[in-house]
């Protein structure tokens, strides 16, 4: 973070960069800041004006000093997150080109200077003609400040002079810089924790079930597959009649207990399951009376949990090869065990089985025309070898398996799914 001083720091940064600069590639010019409107009367004949004509509220870091960015423990002060938009104009003896030998002075000193680097500051901040500036921490700044040229238009320029100056066109170029970080000088106060989220019963459903991690039941870190068996553990899961709906399909649980759920994938209806993110809710329904029917009402339902279910490959093959000089296309066939949807983004990774120097290729595919357990993907400009393969859909991805044969001179290698491209 900066005190008060950091937009002058900046300006004076600039300034300083660019009176280096111009004074060395025209003889005779100077970096100033004052208002362009001063320019037929109090600037020198020769030189670029820099002009902050604007700042804003940077909208990716406006909710910088929010609840959920706080440290723990070490309360923040307010801040105030900041682009600054500068305009530089040039100005000289138009006969002699000096507004554009000083305009092509400038723009590649930006080009080199992307970054206001904490050295560059720190040399601003001592500089004598700033003793204003003695008391900036902008140096200490963690944020990188990124210097950004901006692409105006004829009318973007013609209306900022017009309105903005109210002066005759300089030539000019804008650049933004970003992001500045002002710090208040108050700080936050922290509240007390909650201890205790017991609503004592005066919620609509007091045993409504509450869904708090969904998992392999082999792991927590093992990724779920088809035929993994899912637990599912929260508070108040059991009731007269449980069922899970994962996705729009009900299915009734093999054990039910108050706090933990298992559930067997391959209980699911064939060709219900997708690879990807899925949604999943326990709900509760109740029997009713003989008199009424005995049928089950739809119940309470609990929030929903999501969790990503991942597809095994089953079926690999090579088609198509071309050689290209040293390199081949092909494609590349993969079938899996869970159904894909045709609007779901695949992508093919290939790594070489090799211990020298390996390369990896990644692949898009063309979104599909229907759901399908197979598909086909294009591949380009790929070295001929051995590779490991995998896919992902919609980020979920496939797992590769291990040599575990500890005789074996490639153990604890992953060794499969894996193809050759001749």
């Amino acid at each position: 973070m900066s005190n008060y001083l950091a937009i002058a720091t900046v300006t004076a940064s600039l300034q300083k960069v660019l009176q280096a600069a111009v004074q060395n590639d025209v003889e005779g010019s100077r970096a100033t800041t004052a208002p362009p409107s001063s320019m037929a009367s109090g600037l020198p004949e020769t030189g670029v004006n820099i002009f902050l004509y604007q700042v804003v509220s940077n909208p990716s870091l406006a909710n910088v000093d929010s609840t959920p960015f706080r440290s723990k423990g070490a309360p923040l002060n307010r801040q105030a997150a900041l682009d600054l938009y500068y305009m530089m104009s040039c100005y000289g003896n138009d006969t002699e080109l000096q507004p554009q030998r000083i305009l092509g002075s400038v723009v590649r000193t930006m080009n080199d200077r992307r970054i206001l680097t904490p050295e560059l500051i720190r040399e601003t901040c001592n500089d004598p003609t700033f003793p204003y500036l003695v008391d900036s921490d902008l140096e200490d700044y963690v944020q990188q400040i990124n210097i950004v040229p901006i692409n105006l238009s004829l009318e973007d320029l013609s209306k900022t002079w017009s309105v903005f100056y109210q002066t005759p066109y300089v030539l000019s170029i804008a650049y933004k810089v970003m992001v500045v970080i002002i710090e208040g000088d108050e700080g936050f106060t922290r509240a007390l924790p909650v201890r205790d989220r017991n609503s004592g019963n005066l919620t609509p459903f007091p045993a409504q079930p509450k869904v708090e991690q969904v998992y392999a039941q082999t792991g927590k870190l093992n990724p779920i597959l088809a035929d993994s068996t899912l637990s599912i553990k929260g508070r108040n899961l059991r009731g007269s009649v449980t069922e899970v709906r994962i996705g729009d399909v009900r299915v009734t649980p093999t054990e039910v207990k108050d706090h933990e759920i298992l559930l067997p994938l391959n209980s699911m209806p064939i060709g219900s399951l997708y690879a990807g993110v899925q949604s999943l809710q326990v709900i509760h329904r109740t029997l009713t009376s003989p008199d009424a029917g005995s049928r089950l009402t739809s119940g309470v339902e609990s929030n929903v949990a999501p969790f990503v279910l991942c597809p095994t490959i089953t079926k690999v093959t090579v088609t198509e090869v071309e050689e290209h000089d040293e390199l081949r296309s092909a494609v590349i066939t993969v079938v899996v065990d869970l159904a894909i949807g045709k609007k779901q983004r695949v992508v093919l990774a290939l790594n070489e089985w090799s211990i020298s120097n390996p390369v990896s290729y990644m692949f898009d595919r063309e979104p599909l025309v229907a759901d399908t357990h197979s598909v086909s993907i294009p591949i380009a400009q790929v070295k001929p070898g051995e590779y490991l393969v995998r896919i992902r859909i919609d980020g979920a991805e496939s797992k590769i398996d291990a040599d575990t044969d500890p005789n074996s001179p490639t153990f604890e290698w992953y060794n499969s799914p894996k193809i050759t491209i001749p």
